[in-house]
C-alpha cells in the first residue's frame, strides 16, 4: 500500500470476500460492518492520494475480540448477558488503530466473556469458532474468532486479550502468529476484565513482522489503565532480520503435562526449532523450569477463579440463567474458592516469578511448547478442555513475561491437517529481543520448509478473487 500497488478499497474488498466465503463455516465474527468498512477505505484511498497517509496502517481492516469495547459496533462479550453499550467508548488500543487509519472490520467471536473453564458446550447464542485448517477442529480459546480470523484471511490482524494464554493458545490451534507483550505494555482501558493481575491485550497476526508493527501502533502509557508501563519498548527497535548470533536459548526439558509429554509432532517442532536457532547462531542449552510449564496453572486457577468471581460477581448472581455452562462453572468455583487458597497461590506465584526470572539471568530466550497437542476435533469435549488446561500458556501471564506462540508446521496433510507451534518468551521488558527471536526462527523456518502457510485453505475453500495472503508488512 505504501508503494501504491494496492489500494485501501481493493485490500478491503478481497478481506470482505474472503470473510462471507468462509464465514458460514468458520463463524470468526459475531458482528461485521462491510458497508462501513468500505467507507472508511475510500477515505484512506482519498488521504494516499493527496500524500496524506496515517501510517503504515491506513486502509488496514482488522477485527476485535467481542470482549474490546468499541463505539462503532456493540459489545456482547459472547453472551446472552445483557451489556452495556457506550457509543462513545473505544478501548484505548482501538482508538489508537484507527486514529491511525486502520479500518475495524467487526467484532471477533470469543469465550463468554473471553474465559471459562476450557469446554466448549454449544450453548451460547453464537456456535463456536472453527478452525480454519479443518473446521472440524477447534480453534483455541478464548480468543477464538481472532486467531480464525486471520487463518482464515478474514482478517489482516486482530485484537485479542491474555490471562492464561487466550492469544497464544488459539494463534498456536490456528497456525499464527499471537504475541502476548510484558503485562502492562500495552492498555487494557476499554476491555472487559477477566483476572486483574493477568490480563493482557495482544496482536495476532500472519507474520511476527506484522505483530511488531501492530503493537508498536498501539503500545504507549496510558493514563486510564491502571497497570500501563510508563513507557513500553519498542518491539520494531529489535530490527527484525538482524543477525541473532550469540543469543543465549533455554530449552526447557521438564515437560511433563497432565496427560504426559507433549505430542510427538510438539517434540518435533522443538527440535527443529532447537536445531534452527544453532543454525541461526545462537547457543542452546537445557533448562528446566521450576515447575513444568504446564504446572504453573495450578498456581494461576486459583488466582483466576477468584479475581474473575470478584469481577463479575453481579452478574453471576442476577444473570447466571444466561450464560452458558462454562462460564457459570467457573464463576461458582470462584464463588466457593477459600480466602486461605487464594493466598496460598499468591505467595506461590511470587516464587515461581521469581525462579522464572532468574532464568533469564542465564539466557536471553526461552523455547518451550505452547500447547501439548495439535487441535482437538471440536465435538470431543475432554479433548478440547484438556488441549486448554494442558498447554503452556499460564507459566508466562502468572509471570507476566513476554511471550509468542510462532506456528511450526502441520500435522499430516493427508489426514486434514491441523498446526503446530513453538513457544518463545523473554524477560520483562525484553519484548523487542522476543520479537527479534521469533522472526529469525519464522525466517529460518521457512528456508527449511519448516512454515505453515499465511492463509488456511478453510475447507478447501477457493480463494478471495483479490489474494491478499502476503503480510501487512512489506
Amino acid at each position: 500500500m505504501d508503494a501504491g500497488r494496492l489500494s485501501a478499497t481493493a485490500l478491503v474488498t478481497a478481506v470482505l470476500e474472503r470473510l462471507y466465503a468462509t464465514e458460514p463455516q468458520i463463524h470468526a465474527y459475531l458482528r461485521h460492518d462491510g458497508d462501513a468498512a468500505l467507507a472508511q477505505a475510500a477515505e484512506a484511498d482519498r488521504r494516499a492520494a493527496q500524500g496524506a497517509r496515517r501510517g503504515p496502517l491506513d486502509g488496514v481492516p482488522f477485527g476485535v475480540k467481542d470482549t474490546i469495547y468499541t463505539a462503532r459496533l456493540p459489545t456482547t462479550a459472547g453472551s446472552a448477558v445483557p451489556q452495556d453499550y457506550d457509543p462513545t467508548l473505544n478501548a484505548t488500543l482501538v482508538a489508537r488503530l484507527e486514529a491511525q487509519g486502520a479500518i475495524l472490520l467487526g467484532k471477533c467471536n470469543t469465550w463468554e466473556y473471553g474465559t471459562g473453564s476450557g469446554h466448549v458446550r454449544f450453548d451460547l447464542p453464537a456456535p463456536p469458532a472453527r478452525n480454519p485448517w479443518n473446521p472440524a477442529h477447534y480453534t483455541g480459546g478464548s480468543s477464538s474468532g481472532s486467531a480464525a480470523a486471520v487463518a482464515a484471511g478474514s482478517a489482516c490482524f486482530t485484537l485479542g486479550t491474555d490471562s492464561g494464554g487466550s492469544v497464544r493458545l488459539p494463534a498456536a490451534g490456528c497456525g499464527v502468529v499471537g504475541f502476548k507483550p510484558t503485562f502492562g505494555g500495552l492498555s487494557r482501558a476499554g476491555i472487559l476484565p477477566n483476572t486483574w493481575s493477568f490480563d493482557t491485550p495482544g496482536p495476532i497476526c500472519a507474520t511476527v513482522a506484522d505483530a511488531a508493527l501492530v503493537h508498536d501502533a498501539i503500545a504507549g502509557h496510558d493514563p486510564g489503565c491502571d497497570v500501563s508501563l510508563t513507557a513500553a519498548p519498542p518491539c520494531l527497535a529489535a530490527q527484525p532480520g538482524r543477525s541473532i548470533a550469540g543469543l543465549q536459548v533455554g530449552r526447557i526439558t521438564n515437560l511433563d503435562g497432565p496427560e504426559g509429554p507433549p505430542d510427538p509432532a510438539i517434540l518435533a517442532a522443538l527440535d527443529h526449532a532447537a536445531q534452527a536457532f544453532a543454525a541461526l547462531g545462537a547457543h542452546v542449552q537445557d533448562l528446566h523450569m521450576p515447575v513444568a510449564p504446564s504446572q504453573f496453572r495450578a498456581v494461576a486457577a486459583p488466582i483466576n477463579w477468584a479475581e474473575s468471581f470478584t469481577l463479575h460477581e453481579r452478574d453471576f448472581l442476577t444473570q447466571r440463567h444466561r450464560m452458558g455452562q462454562a462460564l457459570r462453572d467457573k464463576l461458582e468455583t470462584g464463588m466457593y474458592l477459600r480466602a486461605v487458597d487464594y493466598l496460598a497461590a499468591t505467595r506461590e506465584r511470587r516464587r515461581l516469578v521469581a525462579q522464572v526470572d532468574a532464568l533469564f539471568g542465564q539466557v536471553d530466550l526461552l523455547l518451550l511448547p505452547m500447547t501439548y497437542g495439535p487441535a482437538p476435533r471440536i465435538t470431543e469435549t475432554d479433548a478440547v478442555q484438556s488441549f486448554t488446561t494442558g498447554s503452556a500458556g499460564s507459566a508466562f501471564s502468572l509471570t507476566g513475561h513476554p511471550a509468542l506462540s510462532l506456528p511450526a508446521g502441520l500435522t499430516d496433510t493427508a489426514q486434514g491437517g491441523v498446526p503446530v507451534a513453538v513457544q518463545l518468551a523473554a524477560g520483562f521488558r525484553q519484548d523487542a529481543v522476543l520479537i527479534r527471536a521469533a522472526h529469525a526462527l519464522e525466517q529460518e523456518f521457512a528456508h527449511r520448509g519448516i512454515h505453515t502457510p499465511r492463509r488456511a485453505p478453510c475447507g478447501g475453500m477457493a480463494p478471495a478473487a483479490q489474494d491478499h495472503e502476503r503480510s501487512i508488512t512489506p
